[in-house]
């Protein structure tokens, strides 16, 4: 078993203390203040100021693939012809996920 040189050492008395029944009342104590929360119900129930964007409405104009364009084939993003990182097998692949 190893040894921490470092660590305080404990006295008799203080090894008398702690009998095995105090130290499960203390574990018992210490998770019946636990509750089971999910962490994603109290997530939806915190409110960042200005987050309220219900009466808003997003308008936004999509243009078709332009000439000088390709699709990855891996992400389907929309890349200008300077992203093209090579071909395969008829698809083309973008510097982003030839990476």
């Amino acid at each position: 078993m190893a040894t921490d040189y470092d660590a305080p050492r404990k006295t008799d008395e203080e090894l008398s203390e702690d009998s095995i029944e105090e130290l499960k009342a203390r574990r018992m104590d210490k998770n019946s203040g636990k509750v089971d929360v999910d962490e994603a119900e109290v997530a939806e129930t915190f409110e960042l100021p200005g987050a309220d964007l219900s009466n808003e409405e997003l308008s936004v104009r999509v243009l078709p693939r332009q000439a000088d364009e390709f699709t990855c084939s891996r992400c389907f993003l929309v890349h200008h012809r300077s992203q093209l990182a090579f071909e395969k097998n008829g698809g083309l692949i973008c510097r982003d996920c030839a990476a």
